[in-house]
């Protein structure tokens, strides 16, 4: 039996839902269009969710195998938009799950631990990738054990949201092609950055836990 598409209104509704509620204003707005669209030809060509998902980890793991960097920088924007595009598809399909949940949350994981391998590679101190794996994944953490908890929001966007990761990664891409210095410096800044994120989210988890 064929799966009865949802409406760009129903798909807008059922996302804020899935998202504690969230305003469809401004850029939210923007890029929900652009998302129903993009979400909507894939699924007219019978593509699923977790097929998404598992191809935007296929372009994570292409980018460690490829030696040439602008390949990767191409292979980092393909996985980011699969990973942005899975939850779409998701949701306009009406396949939304705590599988698929789950799932959408450990690929995100392993690929960006394959983007800071990348990173590593091309010139971040080792201890400098892991530990911006670790809070970044500690971040995420934080995020979902607030879901478990009966809390689908944390209720804050961090200046370091996975989108910002991965163009923190595109800049290193972009260092290396062009051969520019200060990479150890850029990424001392991003690491800053992450800890700013991780400190918000802390402080609001805390603040509606208590």
């Amino acid at each position: 039996m064929k799966r009865k598409l949802l409406s760009q209104s129903e798909f807008a509704q059922r996302w804020s839902e899935l998202h504690g509620g969230a305003a469809i204003k401004g850029a939210v707005a923007g890029w929900l269009k652009i998302s129903y669209r993009v979400a909507k030809i894939f699924s007219l060509i019978r593509f699923t969710p977790n097929v998404l998902t598992g191809m935007g980890l296929f372009c994570a793991i292409g980018m460690i195998l490829t030696s040439n960097y602008w390949v990767a920088l191409a292979l980092l924007v393909a996985s980011l938009f699969f990973d942005g595009v899975d939850g779409s598809v998701a949701i306009l399909q009406e396949r939304a799950s705590k599988w698929g949940a789950l799932l959408d949350s450990v690929v995100d994981r392993i690929s960006e631990a394959l983007w800071l391998y990348v990173g590593w590679r091309l010139g971040i101190p080792t201890w400098l990738a892991l530990a911006m794996w670790i809070v970044a994944s500690t971040q995420e953490y934080a995020r979902a054990r607030m879901a478990s908890l009966g809390m689908h929001e944390v209720g804050v966007v961090t200046i370091t949201e996975r989108p910002v990761r991965a163009i923190f990664m595109a800049f290193v891409l972009l260092f290396k092609i062009f051969n520019l210095p200060g990479l150890t410096i850029l990424s001392l800044i991003f690491f800053a950055a992450l800890l700013f994120s991780f400190a918000q989210v802390l402080r609001a988890t805390f603040l509606k836990l208590h």
